[in-house]
This record gives C-alpha cells, sequence and structure tokens, in this order.
C-alpha cells in the first residue's frame, strides 16, 4: 500500500483559477483587488515568498505593490507606511512580510494594519472572530489546510485530527478553525507540543495528523495508524553532501516510510506551501468585495 499523493500545486491552481474569474467579473464592474507586500531587510527566504505572492497576484489580475526597505528601517516609518497603505483605496490587503528586523515589534506592525486589510489574518480583531466562529480573514496557511482536506476528499468532520505543533501561525489558529461547528470542520482536535507526554499515543488515534513543529522527519511510521491522512507543513533544511546544494529540504514527517501506512499524504515541497499563497489571493479579494459593500 502507497498514500495517493494531496497535491497541492494542483489544488492550488484550482483555486487561483477560480479567484482569477472573480477578480475579472470585478473588474467588469470596475473594481480592481490590490494587494501591497512590504519587505524590511535581505532575508533570502522572504525575498523568495514576497516575489511568490507578486507572482500570484499578477497571474491572477489582482494589483500589487512591492514595497522594499533597508533592514535598519525605524518602527515608525513602518507604522507610518501602513497607515498610509490602510487608507489608500487601490489596495484591498497589507502584508507585511515575517520576521521583521529586531527594532520593530511585529506585534505594533500587525496591530496598525487595518482589520478590513489584514488579509494575513493575524490582527487580533481576525483572530478573536475566527475563536468566536465568525472569521473575516482566516490565517492562510491553516486556511490551506483545510481546504486541502476538503479538496482532497478528506472531509475533517466528525474525524480526530491530532496537531502536532501549538505555534500561533499554524497549529493553534488551525485548532480553533477544524473545531467549528461549520463546513470543513466539525473535528475533534487534539493538540500536541513539546509539553505533552507520549505523543504517539495520540497520532495512534487520529483519523488526521497535521505536523508543524519543526523538527525534520519528526513523525515516523510507527507513529501513524493504517488509513490515517497526514498533512505536513514542515520545511526544514538538513545537511545532505550527497546533494548539490550541501543539503535537501524535508518536512516534519518521515516521508516515504509514512507513505505506506497513510491513506493520504502531501509532499514537501508542493503539498502546503503552494496552498498559503493561494488562500492569499482568496482573502485579498474577499477583502476588496468587503471594501465595496459586495459581501
Amino acid at each position: 500500500m502507497s498514500a495517493e499523493l494531496i497535491d497541492g500545486k494542483k489544488i492550488s491552481q484550482e483555486i487561483k483559477t477560480e479567484v482569477k474569474a472573480s477578480v475579472e467579473n470585478l473588474k467588469s464592474k470596475g473594481i480592481v483587488p490590490g494587494l501591497a507586500a512590504v519587505l524590511v531587510g535581505d532575508n533570502p527566504a522572504s525575498q523568495i515568498y514576497v516575489r511568490s505572492k507578486a507572482k500570484a497576484c499578477d497571474e491572477a489580475g489582482i494589483y500589487s505593490e512591492v514595497l522594499k526597505f533597508p533592514k535598519d528601517m525605524k518602527e515608525s516609518e513602518l507604522l507610518e507606511l501602513i497607515q498610509e497603505l490602510n487608507h489608500k483605496d487601490a489596495i484591498s490587503g497589507i502584508l507585511v512580510q515575517l520576521p521583521l528586523p529586531e527594532q520593530i515589534s511585529e506585534e505594533k506592525v500587525i496591530k496598525t494594519i487595518s482589520p478590513e486589510k489584514d488579509v494575513d489574518g493575524f490582527h487580533p480583531c481576525n483572530l478573536g472572530l475566527m475563536l468566536a466562529g465568525k472569521p473575516t480573514f482566516l490565517p492562510c496557511t491553516p486556511f490551506g489546510i483545510q481546504e486541502l482536506l476538503m479538496r482532497s476528499g478528506n472531509d475533517p468532520a466528525g474525524k480526530h485530527v491530532v496537531i502536532l505543533g501549538r505555534g500561533s501561525l499554524v497549529g493553534r489558529p488551525l485548532s480553533v478553525i477544524l473545531s467549528h461547528k461549520a463546513k470543513g470542520a466539525n473535528a475533534t482536535v487534539t493538540l500536541c507540543h513539546t509539553g505533552t507526554k507520549d505523543i504517539p499515543r495520540y497520532t495512534k488515534q487520529a483519523d488526521i495528523i497535521v505536523a508543524a513543529m519543526g523538527k525534520p522527519e519528526f513523525l515516523t511510521r510507527d507513529m501513524v495508524s493504517p488509513g490515517a491522512v497526514v498533512i505536513d507543513v514542515g520545511v526544514n533544511r538538513v545537511e545532505d553532501k550527497t546533494c548539490e546544494k550541501g543539503y535537501r529540504i524535508v518536512g516534519d514527517v518521515a516521508f516515504e516510510e509514512v507513505k505506506e501506512v497513510a491513506k493520504a499524504i502531501t509532499p514537501v515541497p508542493g503539498g502546503v506551501g503552494p496552498m498559503t499563497v493561494a488562500m492569499l489571493m482568496a482573502n485579498t479579494l474577499k477583502a476588496a468585495k468587503m471594501q465595496k459593500g459586495l459581501i
């Protein structure tokens, strides 16, 4: 037995195609969704992420601005820029790429973004609405995981979902989203973390496992029951002298061994990653509609 591969690239492309059609419909009414991506510093990974988001905007017909600043930018300057973007009609959504240099408070930056333009879903107002079961914008990676499950025929309703990792970007928000009494949710959720004793006891009970701990190949075959669905959020560099770059990218799941027992599994890369960008496009479209009173 070998698991079905859940193709994040294919599913994300389906979503981006749907977004593009909706954007074209909005443009016929004189409305153009716009995304501002702000990059402070020269973090190579952040540069790649921002480029990929700008490219996705271009493909979807969404207007985009990429605003780049040196790593010694003052916090006050960034907060002032965000306030300008909050009041700019051409911009529906604002994305400030994290992490930020140490002199800038991420918390202050996130709070300064207007909740109506917070397409990352990180503002306390949007997190509060999510917790209340009345979300406006869901954080893009958890939202993408929910879509991956639904569109691959693995509805979490009534299932036991075990999430490995309680991080604020994936684990915790996903645990809330999947426990909602709503379509694409209604699951029984167990959240495991570094304080959890005997993690395999929980993963062996799971119908769906989401690995988001940031530990290379943490989830092994003996921790997974036959027929489970495995979603791998991890992106880790491990040293490998047989590779030209001297390293290879692996997830939080020991893919080659777990795929032999799982019913379905996401690859790394090509699983959850592309979904994050697709859901950012969906959130930007939604923001544009909301701001024009169409939702």
